[in-house]
């Protein structure tokens, strides 16, 4: 019995010593009530102090023959507002459980800074979404109005064509038929013009495809070209 009363006080000692050096690090002047559940421990000096689990944190009490251990680990009801300070420091949560990966970083939300095109500064007014950097894993915060936007160019044709037609549309990407095709829109003259038969599309470029049959290209004749991110 003495010895297990001796390991029950060094037990709670090394506990009472972490717990310590934690609430250095992390103190609040909010007064808590002692629980039902609250673990009772006396320090070196005799003083008797109580420990309990509180706000995100899950007390474990042992039911084997280990009974003298109680853990303390993260989870559990957040009951109160909470304030964490990252600083320099990073806060990560990585996911591998060998078919799947991923991580999540949070450091501070990292925050587009300048002027949008309707002329509000970034962070002052309107709208933003969080987004996820795939690269990173790190939280940014990203004007909606720059994760949709778009391209408009009008083209007026100087002369009549007796070839094909380029139309430079500075910022458009190489698309693919099957799908990102479907963002982009070329107009002949408020007519409609389709993919791949009227007109091809290489980066920053349109190509009309003259016909002088089905597709003739007249001087004065007006091509709309929208692109939407």
């Amino acid at each position: 019995m003495k010895k297990r009363n001796l390991t029950m006080l060094k037990t709670s000692c090394i506990a009472f010593v972490l717990l310590g050096m934690a609430t250095m690090r992390a103190q609040s002047t909010t007064d808590v009530a002692r629980g039902a559940t609250a673990v009772k421990v006396i320090d070196n000096k005799g003083t008797i102090k109580y420990f309990q689990s509180n706000n995100g944190i899950t007390q474990i009490v042992n039911t084997t023959s280990d009974v003298t251990t109680t853990t303390w680990q993260l989870g559990g009801e957040l009951t109160d507002a909470t304030n964490i300070t990252t600083g320099t420091n990073e806060l990560k949560i990585t996911l591998n459980d060998g078919t799947n990966q991923g991580t999540f970083v949070i450091d501070g939300i990292v925050q587009e800074t300048g002027t949008a095109a309707d002329g509000t500064t970034i962070g002052t007014s309107g709208y933003t979404l969080l987004v996820r950097d795939e690269a990173t894993g790190q939280v940014r915060n990203l004007l909606a109005t720059s994760l949709i936007s778009g391209i408009r160019v009008e083209h007026t044709q100087a002369a009549d064509a007796t070839a094909n037609v380029d139309i430079t549309v500075t910022g458009l990407p190489i698309l693919n038929a099957a799908t990102t095709a479907a963002k982009l829109y070329v107009y002949r003259n408020g007519a409609k013009l389709r993919f791949g038969t009227d007109f091809s599309v290489t980066a920053d470029t349109v190509t009309i495809t003259y016909d002088a049959a089905d597709l003739p290209m007249y001087s004065g004749d007006v091509v709309e070209i929208q692109y939407v991110k």
